[in-house]
């Protein structure tokens, strides 16, 4: 039997629970998390019995040791009404229920797929694009860039990397365009939203083809931003910062076959550090399946590295690892 993922056992326990419990439960997740979420649940079919009792076996452990978590209401009902009635509907009633707060703009790109929000916003001027994908989630972000041409890709990063926050009168722009992000006046400070980490972070997320023509772009408008950008990103190689205990519980969540590739690109120290946090046996049939395993197109590799940093990325947002980095926090 293989081991479920994190994601696997959370959809396996909200399939567990009922659907009143596991309604309340999805209060606490952003739109991404309830898309992925969703997604892991309808692929859920014809789970064993121990499987489902061992997966609670272990949320019950996790729950004993677990503080308190606080709730946004307002996200509540914006993802329950959505879910329940579509896009359309919910705007509607999220109108009257939430007392004129705002119910479009940035927050429903959240909810929408890329490539929609991608053909919503190719046409705008390459700043307002950027300054839209600042207030979306990172690997959103990267998906909607995966839609645009190689050039406004890279012209669009390049902003993102230079913008060091947005000022009202921008935020008035991005009105016009997504009906209304805030509402406020000339008092409101700006959001210290874009920069260096912004566009490392959005760079983590995409494929090696198009990371090194967006960072080939950039050199040849400031080396010296480069240079800060790449410090900023976590790259499969740095995983050798991870303490073993975090290489542990990485494990645990990749799955056999994506480690194999994603270690054909890998430096032997890495490769030593991984083998050292299993087990005897399961080293052994590593360093075989590694062996054998015939030449890999650099981009699978690639792939299968990116995959596993996401998963890294989860676990150091949920403070069940520390990465290593530079600067003065560790960089997620």
């Amino acid at each position: 039997m293989t081991e479920n993922t994190g994601l696997q056992k959370a959809a396996i326990l909200m399939l567990a629970m009922g659907e009143t419990e596991a309604a309340e439960v999805m209060k606490f997740l952003g739109p991404r998390e309830v898309l992925k979420l969703g997604a892991a649940m309808a692929t859920m079919k014809n789970v064993p019995h121990e499987e489902v009792v061992g997966t609670l076996d272990n949320f019950r452990d996790m729950v004993a040791a677990a503080s308190t978590v606080g709730l946004d209401s307002d996200e509540y009902i914006r993802q329950v009404l959505t879910k329940a009635l579509g896009d359309d509907k919910a705007s509607v009633l999220l109108s009257r229920i939430l007392g004129g707060k705002d119910a479009s703009g940035i927050e429903s790109l959240k909810w929408m797929d890329s490539q929609s929000v991608a053909e919503l916003i190719r046409n705008e001027h390459p700043q307002i694009i950027a300054t839209i994908l600042v207030h979306l989630e990172r690997d959103q972000a990267c998906e909607i860039l995966g839609n645009f041409t190689d050039r406004l890709r890279n012209d669009v990063v390049l902003r993102i990397a230079t913008l060091d926050g947005v000022q009202p009168a921008a935020l008035r722009e991005l009105n016009d365009v997504l009906t209304k992000l805030l509402s406020g006046n000339e008092n409101i400070k700006k959001s210290t939203l874009g920069g260096v980490r912004a566009a490392a972070e959005i760079l983590n997320f995409m494929s090696g083809e198009q990371e090194s023509s967006v960072m080939d772009n950039i050199k040849n408008y400031d080396n010296d931003m480069a240079q800060k950008i790449m410090d900023e990103m976590f790259v499969f190689d740095n995983l050798i910062d991870i303490d073993d205990r975090g290489i542990q519980l990485l494990l645990r969540e990749v799955q056999s076959e994506m480690l194999i590739i994603a270690l054909k690109g890998a430096s032997q120290e890495l490769r030593d550090k991984i083998f050292k946090n299993m087990s005897a046996r399961a080293s052994e049939m590593m360093r075989e399946d590694l062996e054998s395993k015939g030449p890999v197109r650099l981009s699978e590799v690639e792939t299968q590295q990116k995959q596993i940093l996401q998963i890294v990325r989860r676990l150091a947002d949920e403070g069940q690892i520390v990465l290593g980095g530079k600067g003065e926090d560790s960089f997620v």
